[in-house]
């Protein structure tokens, strides 16, 4: 099972590594940290075991963040109490996306900032992916708010962007009237 200490932090240049494409089949290790990503972000959002196992809550991984440089992430999303949609995207691009704007009214966060970071990120309100699941096959899916903010976060680090790069450092709030709270 994944804990904290092995995602890896923000200081670490790894983050800002661009990661490369994966081939098919995938192999048995990658299968493997799939797995163990969808356990860490499952249990870290039940609160019983958050606790025991001592897991910051969160709703998405990238393989960049366990310091592997492969683009894949999965995404964990609690639609219903204790209710969870597994999202595993392999190769991701976004093919469109609307032209509304949003930003998380609380702030956005990431599993490898350990620290609260001021001001908003405009992300797109409803985007469409194209990638591939686990076995290789063609897959879209279309997302919304804060799945569709969940997506973008871990597309850009599989580019080597994390989420404070979006925030204009002189003005965190900059332009916010312009984008809807979520």
């Amino acid at each position: 099972m994944i804990k904290m200490k092995d995602i890896i932090d923000e200081k670490d240049k790894r983050l800002r590594v661009i990661s490369k494409d994966v081939t098919f089949p995938l192999s048995d290790e990658d299968k493997k940290h799939i797995e163990d990503m969808l356990e860490y972000l499952t249990n870290s959002q039940i609160e019983e075991l958050s606790e025991k196992y001592d897991l910051r809550p969160g709703m998405g991984l990238s393989a960049i963040q366990l310091g592997i440089p492969k683009r894949y992430f999965v995404v964990v999303n609690e639609y219903d109490e204790g209710k969870f949609e597994n999202y595993v995207i392999i190769n991701p691009k976004i093919v469109s996306n609307s032209e509304e704007k949003i930003y998380v009214e609380l702030g956005e966060g990431c599993l490898s900032v350990n620290r609260e970071v001021d001001g908003i990120v405009p992300r797109y309100a409803r985007i469409t992916v194209e990638g591939y699941d686990e076995e290789g096959n063609k897959i879209r899916v279309r997302a919304r708010e804060e799945l569709a903010i969940a997506f973008q976060h871990e597309i850009d680090h599989l580019n080597g962007i994390l989420f404070y790069d979006h925030i204009d450092p002189k003005n965190p709030y900059k332009d916010q009237n312009k984008y809807r709270a979520i």
